[in-house]
């Protein structure tokens, strides 16, 4: 394949352009403001930013990358949504597959030869750091899959690449699809009403304030379909070890609930107490189903034991203080989730009135639930609590609570469980707001430093000491 034009690639089916009516699909204008550029597509959110249009993206998307399995994954993912019955969408990828796809894409960033202004990026995490300050330095906006950075060592890069995006007035952020989980944002809510929660405690070491437990697993479903993953998802060098992946997303949300919309100081406002990491088990047949490789690849031999049983660093925990307040963040990854179930969230902020948790477990049906469990359930509480769900109706029409034998649960209409696919599109969305207003919110780029900054000292912190002693 000749690396010198935009191509279709040829092991594509069919187009990804399909004959479907144009007032069937969702389409954009073709003098929107945003052209989307995918860069190395090797983890699937790369492909739920596509999952919806949106009316200022145009539906040219030029993609570069290598030629591997990755990017065939993507483009089919792409296809998919372009034919889907209900709501299609009417995307025209354009791609460019080479080994020097990033020397191309800076080459016609300077040339302009593309007319992309926002690069996606959501792949291999050893590369993603380079991605992001390249795509950066090239004068593009970033949109990026978490994590960001997977290393202390790469930490200072990134930091300064937010200083360079800021010089050169281009946006860089990060996907916390999280923040639009409804349980989440309910938490957050009631954790700001004074008459239901009280005031956020400080918690100690050993009983934090907040906690924040995610179970996640690696065969799952995505779009209806058993998620076929790279080989390197399970070479944390790659992927990046469970302590800095998956509790990118719990540091976030720690942050933006404790302290919302607040500036955190990395230098000054965290303290670690100790972290710590542990494998999970895979076997050869297990790694088969997933890959669909029918070996471990070298670069995991490594992790192998008696050449059958691959050890994955995918589990972590962090325990630190932030501003005083003492928190726990864990992330388990299991194989396959029990029947019925999935991925699970639990949380749990603790008030001075009210604990405020998140519960995803058997019992609610693996649903995240919300429940209100105060210190006292008297008249005075409850008709404050009652007040409070009046306001929040006015935002969340239709949100109520209903006792049970430890306080409340909080009931939630269907139409706000999107599901966590549907949470790209609303960052998506978020982001692209921003776009056009020139610039994120004041708090935003300091408060990713800081999680960064957690995340991979935490790491650091894990792998250096057993007991965990704190470091500052």
């Amino acid at each position: 394949m000749t690396r010198n034009s935009f191509l279709r690639t040829p092991f594509m089916l069919i187009p990804l352009m399909t004959a479907l009516g144009a007032s069937a699909q969702q389409t954009a204008p073709p003098n929107a403001t945003v052209r989307l550029v995918t860069l190395d597509p090797g983890h699937f959110h790369a492909a739920l930013v596509q999952k919806s249009m949106y009316p200022q993206v145009s539906p040219v998307v030029q993609v570069y990358a290598p030629e591997t399995p990755d990017v065939k994954l993507h483009l089919a993912r792409i296809q998919s949504y372009n034919k889907r019955a209900d709501k299609p969408t009417s995307w025209d990828e354009k791609v460019y597959i080479g080994p020097d796809y990033l020397e191309k894409m800076l080459a016609d960033k300077r040339s302009g030869a593309t007319a992309g202004n926002v690069v996606v990026i959501a792949g291999n995490n050893q590369k993603k750091t380079e991605y992001i300050q390249k795509s950066i330095d090239a004068g593009f906006n970033v949109l990026a899959d978490k994590p960001m950075v997977i290393d202390a060592r790469d930490f200072d890069q990134l930091r300064t690449t937010f200083t360079t995006a800021a010089q050169k007035k281009v946006l860089l952020y990060d996907t916390m699809t999280e923040r639009s989980e409804i349980t989440t944002l309910l938490q957050r809510e009631l954790s700001m009403i004074p008459s239901v929660f009280g005031m956020l405690e400080k918690g100690t070491p050993d009983n934090p304030a907040v906690t924040k437990e995610s179970v996640h697993h690696f065969y799952k479903y995505v779009s209806g379909s058993v998620l076929q993953r790279p080989g390197w998802f399970m070479d944390v060098t790659q992927q990046g070890e469970g302590i800095v992946d998956v509790t990118t997303h719990l540091v976030d949300l720690v942050q933006w609930e404790c302290f919302p919309e607040q500036i955190i100081d990395y230098k000054k406002d965290i303290r670690l107490n100790s972290a710590r990491r542990w494998t999970t088990d895979m076997t050869r047949s297990q790694f088969k189903t997933i890959t669909n490789l029918l070996d471990f690849p070298d670069y995991l031999k490594r992790d192998v034991v008696n050449d059958s049983l691959l050890k994955i660093y995918s589990n972590g925990e962090i325990n630190y203080q932030l501003r005083g307040v003492n928190a726990k963040v864990s992330v388990t990854w299991a194989y396959k989730a029990p029947e019925g179930g999935g991925d699970t969230h639990y949380s749990i902020m603790r008030g001075t009135k009210a604990n405020l948790v998140i519960r995803q477990g058997a019992e609610q049906k693996y649903k995240p639930a919300l429940y209100i469990e105060p210190a006292s359930t008297d008249a005075a509480y409850e008709s404050g609590l009652t007040a409070a769900v009046n306001t929040l109706q006015q935002r969340y029409p239709g949100v109520s609570v209903k006792k049970n034998n430890k306080g409340w649960e909080v009931t939630i209409p269907e139409k706000y469980n999107v599901g966590h696919e549907a949470h790209f599109s609303q960052v998506t969305e978020n982001f692209l707001n921003y776009l056009q207003a020139g610039k994120l919110p004041a708090w935003e780029v300091p408060n990713m430093i800081a999680k960064y900054y957690t995340t991979t000292q935490a790491l650091k912190l894990a792998k250096e000491s057993k007991t965990g002693s704190p470091l500052r």
